[in-house]
């Protein structure tokens, strides 16, 4: 059964807004991404049994240039942020991020300055998947918000206009590598710290001294 068979007498009105958010969120390629132990249940989401071609996803590109959707799957480390953020300017606009798993949400088990405590420090996340690692199901389900939240984008001067109220009120979004973490934001001492350390060049001596403090709290 086709579309047309549920169209009465043949015509279908909509917007411009709406026709360009569906196929954004009917035809979303993802990149070949993977950093950790997630990667295997991403690969099994697009495999036969839970089939991500249902939706669209069928192709995972080798090129960031033919891709839309970065689905970091891992933990990601120092060396790796760099890389990460690379394929991510690579990627043509409108790209979407989605963080999956607790060490690529929040850096996880491994509480370390080895590790980047959130993949968010690195590039603007659209949705977060918790679990360790998540199920295939659980990546459906998330993709499936994405396709949601994608659906309700504006366009045009009033998604400018959102996007700029957004920052007004939140700040921009970080993404550069050894940026501040997202957990200081809400801390005005460590955020304050954080500025100090800044100011000196000294801001990854000071990370990496709230992580001994931690260890030795623990």
């Amino acid at each position: 059964m086709g579309l047309e068979e549920k169209v009465p007498g043949g015509v279908l009105l909509t917007t411009v807004q709406g026709l360009v958010n569906w196929t954004r969120k009917a035809s979303f390629w993802p990149a070949t991404f993977g950093l950790a132990c997630c990667a295997i249940e991403m690969m099994a989401t697009g495999a036969a049994r839970y089939d991500t071609g249902r939706f669209g996803m069928e192709v995972f590109r080798a090129s960031p240039r033919q891709a839309d959707l970065m689905i970091v799957a891992g933990r990601v480390s120092q060396k790796m942020a760099p890389v990460l953020r690379q394929i991510y300017d690579q990627m043509p606009d409108p790209k979407w991020v989605l963080s999956m798993g607790v060490c690529a949400s929040s850096g996880g088990m491994f509480n370390n300055y080895a590790i980047v405590q959130g993949v968010d420090h690195i590039v603007p996340v659209d949705m977060y998947l918790p679990g360790c690692p998540p199920r295939p199901e659980m990546l459906l389900d998330a993709i499936l918000k994405l396709h949601d939240k994608i659906m309700h984008m504006p366009l045009g001067a009033k998604g400018e206009k959102m996007q700029a109220d957004k920052e007004a009120r939140y700040g921009k979004p970080v993404v550069a590598p050894g940026a501040m973490p997202s957990s200081y934001f809400y801390n005005k001492k460590l955020r304050a710290e954080w500025e100090q350390a800044a100011a000196e060049g000294s801001e990854e001596q000071l990370r990496i001294a709230k992580w001994m403090e931690r260890r030795t709290h623990a």
